[in-house]
Order: structure tokens, then sequence, then C-alpha cells
């Protein structure tokens, strides 16, 4: 809790570096979670060029490359739809800058008839119990689940921490994926398949996204927290990163008037605008964890 209260705290305060002197360097690098990208930080990489002239280089990876690699100085920053975890020495000291809020989603084949699944099918399904359509008002097929590997993906860590509030639970892993990218293209193919991802990059693809208890993940069910899979998503880097002052700049942009409405544009809710959605996040994992199940 005093995590999430903190970094609510921090990013009131205009970044400390926003009015130093102007660094030596007119480019940076950045790395991570696909999602992120697509989410924000192409946009705004573009529209911060073309207002300051620093190029932006971004390339893909995942949110735990964009956690380690920034803190390794391997790039300068790092995108990320999870938190960092503290007793890992490769992420514990990174800085992560929250700049908007983005949705987890059940996606689905295009012409699956299915337009809706509760959070309690949800849980039945990673937990290996639903595997025919039929238990989900859908048609008698057997059902494929895709998922991310490992338990440290963006996607899948959130996952586990929203719906389980245990970060060692076990997912069935029939059909695994090393990227959210690869994953996506793969349900586009299969009319059985069905799988997790940020609506940031569901939104991208020629799939459907299904309501969850019944609420569309738009824009304004994300921002009052009615849609209960939101999360935010940061930009990471070093505190001894060599470039420090350029990225609190680039921060410093993502986080003002401008920078939020090239974020509201791309159907993502800047961070400061659902600051409410903290402690409604405590609240849901405080009930996750007493019932196993939001109620």
């Amino acid at each position: 809790m005093r995590r999430l209260v903190f970094l609510a705290l921090a990013f009131v305060v205009p970044a400390v570096f926003a009015q130093a002197e102007e660094p030596s360097g007119t480019s940076l690098t950045w790395a991570g979670c696909g999602i992120t990208k697509k989410a924000f930080m192409a946009s705004l990489a573009e529209a911060y060029e073309k207002k300051t002239g620093v190029h932006i280089e971004t390339q893909g990876g995942g949110a735990t490359k964009g956690i380690r690699a920034s803190l390794a100085q391997d790039v300068d920053m790092g995108g990320t739809c999870r938190l960092k975890i503290e007793d890992d020495q490769a992420e514990s000291n990174a800085y992560l800058e929250p700049i908007a809020w983005d949705a987890l989603v059940v996606i689905v084949h295009k012409d699956n008839p299915v337009d809706n699944i509760t959070l309690a099918q949800l849980k039945q399904l990673y937990e290996g119990e639903i595997t025919n359509w039929q238990q989900l008002g859908g048609r008698n097929a057997p059902l494929d689940l895709y998922v991310r590997q490992g338990k440290i993906s963006g996607v899948g860590r959130t996952l586990r921490q929203l719906v389980f509030a245990n970060y060692d639970q076990e997912f069935p892993l029939d059909n695994a994926f090393k990227s959210t990218g690869p994953l996506e293209k793969a349900l586009e193919a299969n009319p059985n398949a069905i799988a997790v991802t940020g609506i940031s990059s569901a939104r991208k693809r020629d799939v459907k996204i299904l309501r969850l208890d019944g609420k569309e993940p738009n824009y304004a069910n994300i921002k009052s927290g009615d849609y209960l899979l939101y999360r935010p998503l940061y930009i990471a880097y070093s505190p001894d990163a060599p470039k420090k002052v350029e990225i609190s700049k680039f921060v410093y942009f993502a986080q003002s008037r401008e920078g939020k409405e090239i974020i509201r544009a791309n159907g993502v809710v800047p961070y400061s605008e659902a600051l409410i959605l903290i402690m409604k996040q405590l609240e849901q994992e405080r009930l996750a964890r007493d019932a196993g199940l939001y109620q």
C-alpha cells in the first residue's frame, strides 16, 4: 500500500530535473512492454521529437526487459505494465514513473459468438476448470487457452495479482508464448482460442474483446474503476542514468497537458486523472485475498 500511495504523491510533484541544464545528448533509447509502446510511448516519442528535436529509439522486449535493461543502463528508459519486484536486485532500485492506466482484457477470435465472461469464469479458466466453449455459453468445441510463458511478464504477473492475489499461481501451459505479439497473432487465426492481453494492444488486432461481468473495457469504465482489471503503465529508468536530465524532461512532457491529450487520443487514461483507482485497487486486492475472487 505504501508503494502505491508514494507513487501517487510523487506524481503530483513536477519532474525533479524538468528545469535543469540541457543534457549533452540529443537522443534516447527505450525498450520494454509492447502494450505500453502501443498505449502511449510511440505517440509521445513522435510528438516529443517534433517539439524538442530529441529522437527516442523504441524497441520491444516485454515489461521485464523494460525494468531490467533500463536499470542496467543498457537502454536509457524502459516501459513496463507491472510494478518492479522489490526483492529482485535486477529490478529493486529502478525508478518507475506512472504515466497512464491500461486494462487487461479477454480476447477471442472475431467470429466467436461469446460476448461476455464473468470474473468467476475467468478464474476457473486459468485454473483449468473450463475447457469447452459450452461452459462459457458458446458452441460445443474445445477451448484453447493462450498464456505467456513464465510468471513475471506484465500480463501474467498482473493477472495473478488482480484475479488470484497470488504471484505464484500456476496456469495451464499447453499453449504458452514467449511474448504478447505472437500470442495475439496466433489467436487471430484460431476460432477456439482465448487469452488475456492489454487493451491498448488488443485494439490494434482483428479480435473480439469480451465484456467482463457485463462491463465494456472502455475509457469511462476504466477511469471509474467499474471495469475491474485496470493497471498502471510506467516509464522505468535507473537512478544513475547518464541522461537522467533528459529522461526527466520526457517524463514531464508525458505528464503535461499536451502529453495527456496524446494519451487520451490513444484511448488510454492519464494516470493523474484517475488517482482514485489506487485505493480501489487496494480494496480489490484485499477482496481477492479474502475470498479468492472479487465480490
